[in-house]
């Protein structure tokens, strides 16, 4: 009897056989997994090929508690065999014995001066593959105009609770913030502690912080170059009574504006459409709006309130070369906040989400993952 017709011939091919079935059952799993992350990657560079700020969605209308309208678009994932609502990952999770998890909801919240068109080339990355959610801020893109009283950071986290409320009132929800859009999501995680680690499962704060901010640097981009400097945060109270003056400045002073604006939101050389398209967002906000919101920046300070993000999957993301909420925010945030991750991209500025959106979008696949892992273990 030949050693390949042998008892333990037959031995070693039973257990290869047992063992390609084991590692069949584990290996649908990671297939769909695979397919998955292909997909996302593929779709990275996504935001090159169309227009910025040309994606669209049909517009929901949410109401805040004090009766504002706040402009919302949802894109939905697509239910294609193998994507993120599709059959086989339920099928998958059937065969290991496991009910599928619900599906997450990315909801962005966009900075100071800014709109939800910001998240260009994160919305191109993800469209289709996972729900996500894009709002104006009050006062801010296609949003209801506030009152002075409600134009406060503590009332953007309210914001924010209205909008989860009304567009994602069912299953796990991951936040993602930029600049005041970071400090939105903690002035929630402040007013709501018990929402994060059950209802939101993962966070990230991009070129943000709680507190300590200068609010004379933010304001450089988007003021006349003769009113900028130390100037700025000792008259700016003065000048949002005369807000149509300076926005006619501000439009006669176009050329210096933009240069401004490449200056203080970008770190290095970026398209001239990337600063053209960040400078019609500051343009397009009315300076009284700005004043508005001016000293919830002075006052700012919620530090304490960060480290129940501890509780949940956190990537922080700032720009080495940030010049309006510099890099050692970030290390704050990052010291503040348990397990969570810091990514500093070199050389950046304040709009890394745009001129790094390469190693953001990593980032944030990575951040999604361990939430959507966190889900499945409940």
């Amino acid at each position: 009897m030949s050693e390949e017709s042998g008892p333990g011939a037959r031995v070693r091919r039973v257990v290869l056989r047992a063992a390609g079935a084991a590692a069949g059952l584990a290996l649908a799993g990671t297939a769909v997994q695979v397919a998955r992350q292909n997909r996302v990657i593929h779709r990275r560079d996504a935001g090159e090929r169309v227009p910025l700020g040309s994606l669209r969605a049909p517009a929901r209308t949410v109401v805040a508690d004090d009766g504002l309208a706040l402009h919302v678009e949802v894109d939905e994932p697509e239910s294609a065999v193998g994507g993120p609502q599709g059959e086989r990952p339920g099928r998958v999770a059937r065969l290991a014995g496991r009910s599928a998890p619900p599906a997450l909801t990315v909801v962005f919240v966009h900075g100071y001066a800014l709109s939800l068109d910001c998240w260009h080339f994160q919305r191109a990355a993800y469209r289709g593959l996972v729900r996500t959610v894009f709002y104006d801020q009050r006062s801010h893109g296609r949003s209801g105009r506030s009152d002075r009283e409600h134009a406060t950071i503590d009332q953007l986290g309210l914001d924010l609770l209205a909008v989860l409320d009304s567009v994602a009132p069912e299953g796990p929800v991951v936040l993602v913030g930029h600049s005041m859009g970071g400090m939105t999501i903690v002035a929630l995680a402040e007013q709501h502690p018990e929402l994060f680690g059950d209802r939101i499962v993962g966070t990230a704060l991009i070129s943000t912080t709680a507190g300590g901010l200068d609010p004379g640097r933010i304001l450089l981009p988007m003021v006349p170059a003769r009113l900028g400097g130390r100037a700025v945060a000792g008259t700016v109270g003065v000048l949002s009574h005369g807000h149509r003056s300076v926005d006619r400045l501000r439009r006669v002073g176009r050329a210096v504006a933009t240069v401004a604006t490449d200056a203080f939101a970008f770190g290095g050389e970026v398209p001239a459409e990337q600063v053209r398209f960040v400078d019609a967002m500051l343009s397009a906000t009315p300076f009284e709006v700005v004043a508005q919101f001016f000293p919830s920046f002075r006052s700012l300070d919620k530090f304490h309130a960060v480290e129940v993000l501890g509780r949940v999957p956190t990537s922080i993301v700032c720009g080495t070369a940030d010049r309006l909420t510099g890099i050692g925010h970030s290390r704050k945030l990052h010291s503040r906040i348990a397990g969570s991750r810091l990514l500093e991209c070199e050389g950046a500025g304040h709009m890394v989400i745009m001129e790094r959106h390469g190693q953001v979008d990593a980032e944030l696949d990575q951040l999604l993952a361990a939430a959507a892992e966190r889900v499945a273990r409940r």
